[in-house]
């Protein structure tokens, strides 16, 4: 199996190095790395000069989404694993997820378990994020729980569903994987080969209130172009709007109050 590996980055030149060296450690070597620089200020650009097999690419900043977008573009070979620079992959990630496709020559995306890490110290997972692999879909549905970082997936699969959305700053992930999971089977590797570490102020999951804004407008989206699951992707999306229109009570965000009252009216 061919692969190639992206790895989009943003101000993140020390950890980034760290990402980079779990790919090189790799027991299954990919055939190439491309790091896609979000217009980075730090020493970014300079990867190269420690990574010299790396191909680099800048764009200006446009978000996570638009940096694996070019990743995918550029990609020279047929299947696809991504890496967030703050995370670090196990030296057999790769070789693992080759042997479970070699064995299931029809599944055309897998992904595997993790390790979170908060100062250093491992964290337990909360239930809701922990992987089970038996309705993928319905596992994803309410909260994502595929890390990007273990993602390994067929060129083919981009240009039958689209790619990553780049009108959503989050939940681009959650966003791609239902588009993915209505249409393929994918494969979970239930050994925790990857390592997400968490706690950085530039994470942009602690960003923003209310992350389930960005899953909503991803449902919303999936229920304009899909029958299928139908039932199920509404009854999400009014549990939701429930909660969203508590959280802006709660932050006394006017706009958002009238915006899910109004959609709550309408769902019901």
């Amino acid at each position: 199996m061919d692969i190639t590996v992206v790895i989009p980055t943003y101000n993140r030149y020390e950890v980034l190095k760290r990402s980079l060296a779990s790919v090189f450690f790799q027991t299954y070597t990919p055939c190439e790395v491309i790091v896609i620089d979000d217009g980075s200020s730090d020493n970014t650009s300079q990867i190269t000069k420690d990574f010299p097999s790396v191909k680099y690419f800048y764009q200006k900043n446009n978000g996570v989404s638009s940096a694996r977008n070019l990743g995918i573009a550029q990609a020279s070979y047929e299947w696809i694993a991504f890496l967030d620079s703050d995370d670090e992959w196990r030296q057999d990630k790769l070789a693992q997820q080759v042997t479970f496709h070699q064995e299931n020559p029809h599944i055309l995306m897998s992904y595997t378990d993790e390790i979170w890490l908060r100062n250093g110290v491992s964290v337990k997972i909360p239930k809701k994020f922990q992987k089970i692999g038996k309705d993928v879909f319905l596992e994803n549905l309410e909260y994502c729980n595929i890390a990007p970082s273990s993602a390994l997936i067929h060129k083919s699969v981009f240009e039958s569903v689209g790619v990553f959305d780049e009108s959503l700053e989050v939940c681009e992930d959650y966003d791609l994987w239902l588009r993915i999971l209505l249409k393929y089977e994918i494969g979970l590797i239930k050994q925790k080969l990857i390592l997400k570490y968490g706690g950085d102020a530039d994470q942009l999951s602690t960003k923003h209130w209310g992350m389930d804004r960005f899953r909503v407008l991803a449902l919303e989206k999936l229920l304009k172009t899909q029958t299928e699951k139908k039932e199920l992707i509404q009854n999400i999306l009014l549990k939701k709007y429930e909660l969203l229109l508590k959280g802006a009570i709660k932050h006394n965000k006017v706009d958002d109050i009238v915006l899910y009252e109004k959609n709550l009216h309408l769902s019901r």
